[in-house]
């Protein structure tokens, strides 16, 4: 192809992207697969779901033939939170020959992007868990280690899933309140009663890692259900918390912070989640203004990509075009650039 390829890659805990894309913004090969969180699979793993992707995407970009390695990749992976960890990735990917110029990051950074052009704000990704980035006009960020319970988080499909499934198992034996995630939750995953539930993740007939699944049953319950409602409500609690702790760490309290929601979980929400968060914020960080961002992750890590090469608004531009759109039709068959 004329010009230069990029690389990037939006690899979280339950699915990766991986694109190849022109300077111009000329979207080239899109792949999807499985979790490449190096937290959850190794380095090692992380690596060989990366590229089997890689090799579909430049199938997939066959009418633009990509040589290795391209201009830049952008890695922004979901369990990259320390120091040490971007360290191990960057020299297990240095060896690859992948890209003459390697950016490894947490995927809170592709949401942020994917979510505005200024180069600063909030973004929180809630996912299977739940992370925060803010980056101040200056530069500065404010980073959460995102390991669970030992760091003080709660959030996210999977904390969703186990809250959905505990109010049921308390609502079922009297413990609790009446509640119809009782039924709700046995029925998505085709049982009879909460006990049933729990003893097929006892003897590991159902992985627990499916709890993540229950969020859109736990916002579908929340409009007529007290427990459900509870635990949306704690959710957005967590994430006014996060953004919160970012703008008073970064001084941007007289600042118009934007602060951006991606993940999967923010996907399966409705009006309420967002109008709880932006009515939390109002009475600690008046200055925000809270949205879920239009544009997938994806487009976030290659606009970065983007970024290091200088590259035109028209490319940007097109890039949002091309690859949104891409992703979309993803999402909707699951057959873009499967080659």
């Amino acid at each position: 192809m004329n010009g230069r390829a990029l690389l990037a890659v939006d690899g979280g805990n339950s699915k990766t992207d991986l694109a190849l894309v022109g300077d111009d913004g000329r979207l080239l090969g899109l792949a999807r697969g499985p979790l490449s969180s190096p937290q959850h699979i190794g380095v090692e793993g992380c690596l060989e779901v990366i590229e089997r992707l890689l090799e579909r995407a430049l199938h997939a970009a066959r009418l633009w033939p990509v040589e290795l390695p391209v201009a830049v990749g952008e890695f922004l992976l979901a369990g990259v939170d320390f120091p040490s960890e971007e360290q191990a990735v960057e020299e297990a990917l240095a060896g690859q020959g992948w890209a003459e110029r390697t950016i490894i990051g947490n995927d809170t950074f592709a949401v942020l992007r994917a979510g505005t052009d200024r180069g600063w704000g909030i973004a929180v990704v809630c996912g299977t868990g739940i992370n925060c980035v803010g980056v101040a006009p200056d530069g500065r960020t404010a980073r959460f280690p995102a390991l669970g319970a030992i760091t003080g988080d709660w959030g996210g499909g999977y904390d969703l899933g186990l809250g959905a499934l505990s109010a049921a198992a308390r609502s079922e034996d009297g413990r609790g309140p009446t509640t119809s995630l009782e039924s709700a939750v046995p029925h998505f995953f085709g049982l009879e009663t909460p006990q049933a539930v729990a003893e097929a993740i006892h003897t590991k007939r159902l992985p627990m890692s499916r709890l993540s699944e229950l969020a859109p049953v736990v916002f579908a319950e929340a409009g007529h259900d007290a427990a459900a409602a509870g635990l949306i409500a704690r959710l957005a609690e967590e994430i006014v918390a996060l953004a919160h702790a970012s703008v008073e760490r970064l001084d941007l309290r007289d600042q118009p912070v934007e602060v951006l929601l991606g993940g999967g979980v923010v996907q399966a929400g409705d009006g309420r989640l967002l109008d709880a968060i932006a009515g939390g914020l109002r009475g600690v960080a008046p200055g925000t203004t809270v949205r879920a961002t239009d544009s997938p992750p994806i487009v976030g890590a290659a606009l970065l990509a983007l970024d290091e090469l200088g590259a035109s608004a028209e490319a940007q531009e097109r890039l949002r075009r091309e690859l949104g759109a891409a992703v979309r039709d993803l999402d909707g068959n699951g057959r873009f650039g499967d080659g």
